[in-house]
């Protein structure tokens, strides 16, 4: 079992163009002693204003090169702070912490070295997520376990929890979507033990009206197909 204390935990958070919703995300989780990296990924709508008067480590891409580029960059900072166990977490208030805890629990007691969040073990967590984003996600899938080998319940959630050792394994050179299903190859090619805990996805009044609920699952899945037909 891990000696691990909350700041040894490091919350991994890309920014975009979220100023709106970047308090009422982060606040909890700092409030709850967790160490916070928010990587500002080019955003124009006064996001870094917010991001460098909060208590946390503050990073900026001056242009914005991806959600994968954002999160490289933030793991890259977390180890080199000590980071014992890392968390990918999105700014749009999308995830819930008490979901975090349950992937906490398996890394922490070296159960698994990376814990994957799925929308889709639970019948009430699957229904939460919208129709169409449902099918999209579904169609995923396959593609991506077709791409890397592993058959996953939910292939592209960002909510995750990597050991220190799986972190210093991973590597992403894929800095939009696309690296969702890189890190998964990786888990794959570096043998890394993994589990999938059920998570629910709050899919917001503010993230529909930015069209992250379904928009964000086309560009995963022409991602995906892209990278088959090129790779």
């Amino acid at each position: 079992m891990m000696d691990c204390e909350k700041k040894d935990i490091f919350f991994i958070v890309p920014a975009y163009n979220e100023g709106t919703v970047l308090d009422s995300t982060l606040r909890p989780v700092l409030k709850e002693g967790y160490s916070v990296v928010v990587v500002d990924d080019g955003s124009w709508d006064g996001s870094w204003d917010i991001i460098k008067k909060m208590p946390l480590y503050a990073l900026r891409h001056p242009i914005n090169l991806g959600q994968g580029a954002a999160l490289q960059t933030g793991m890259t900072f977390a180890l080199s702070k000590g980071a014992k166990v890392i968390v990918t977490f999105d700014a749009d208030g999308q995830h819930r912490l008490k979901d975090v805890a349950v992937l906490l629990e398996p890394v922490i007691k070296g159960e698994a070295k990376v814990a994957l969040g799925s929308r889709f073990i639970n019948r009430d967590d699957k229904n939460a997520v919208p129709f169409l984003k449902r099918v999209l996600l579904k169609m995923a899938i396959i593609v991506n376990g077709i791409m890397t080998g592993l058959w996953l319940t939910d292939a592209h959630n960002g909510l995750r929890v990597l050991s220190r050792d799986a972190a210093e394994k991973i590597f992403l050179h894929e800095n939009s979507y696309a690296h969702a299903t890189e890190i998964i190859n990786q888990i794959r090619r570096q043998k890394l033990s993994y589990v999938e805990k059920p998570v629910r996805i709050h899919y917001s009044q503010y993230s529909r009206a930015k069209g992250q609920s379904v928009w964000n699952a086309v560009n995963i899945l022409i991602d995906l197909l892209l990278r088959r037909v090129f790779k």
